[in-house]
């Protein structure tokens, strides 16, 4: 039977690659697609045939010989793998611009997450509903995630204001934080936090289509004539 949890020192690039391999393939399953090689897959993805063996020989042996892999038998198993699974409810801490149009995006409950509860320090903001979730002040934060055993939360707040609620969070039992504050957390080490900096996503886009761009690859190739 296929292992469920991740083997110890998993590469981040494998457990990355397990979202792109589920998105492909939930699209095959939408369409009603049975079954589907590694080849298949690499080419969707930009992989080699092997790297995808390799990445899902990690957690078992999900193949058919002379088949391949069926599709709704590995979207089960890799959902499984990620812990999506199930719903996990969420705390979004923020109710700005940024906060508000997380909570209007409708992708987090396809794949598993629903935000919860939503707080805010804005005391003019506190009793408003936004996507059917009415925000609270910051300070009921530690109670309602402690009351109702949330274990995720969202920082969508400026960066003055993300180490004060990431400490509430933790207080309050969460165990993995999604930072979009531009700020480094010190956090337990019993704590995940996965850091979302937009500004550095940009720069580093700028960067690829610099180097990547026409002029910066012809003048690459006439150094190295």
């Amino acid at each position: 039977m296929p292992e469920s949890a991740p083997p110890p020192r998993l590469p981040k690039a494998v457990s990355q690659r397990l979202s792109l391999y589920l998105r492909f393939l939930e699209e095959l399953e939408s369409g009603q697609k049975d079954t589907v090689s590694s080849s298949q897959l690499a080419r969707a993805l930009g992989l080699t045939a092997a790297q995808v063996r390799r990445d899902l020989a990690y957690f078992g042996q999900f193949g058919f010989p002379g088949v391949g892999y069926k599709v709704s038998n590995l979207v089960r198993e890799i959902r499984r793998i990620l812990g999506t699974d199930r719903v996990w409810q969420v705390a979004l801490i923020g109710a700005g611009n940024l906060g508000t149009a997380l909570l209007r995006y409708r992708g987090f409950r396809k794949q598993g997450f629903e935000i919860a509860a939503v707080f805010d320090a804005d005391p003019k903001l506190e009793g408003k509903a936004v996507s059917g979730v009415t925000i609270r002040g910051v300070r009921d934060l530690g109670k309602v995630v402690r009351e109702t055993g949330i274990k995720i939360a969202i920082l969508a707040v400026p960066a003055e204001a993300a180490a004060d609620a990431a400490k509430r969070c933790v207080e309050a039992g969460v165990l993995g934080i999604l930072n979009f504050a531009p700020i480094r957390l010190a956090v337990p080490e019993s704590v995940v936090v996965h850091a979302v900096d937009l500004a550095l996503q940009l720069e580093q886009l700028a960067f690829r289509m610099r180097l990547e761009g026409p002029s910066t690859r012809s003048r690459l190739r006439a150094r190295s004539s």
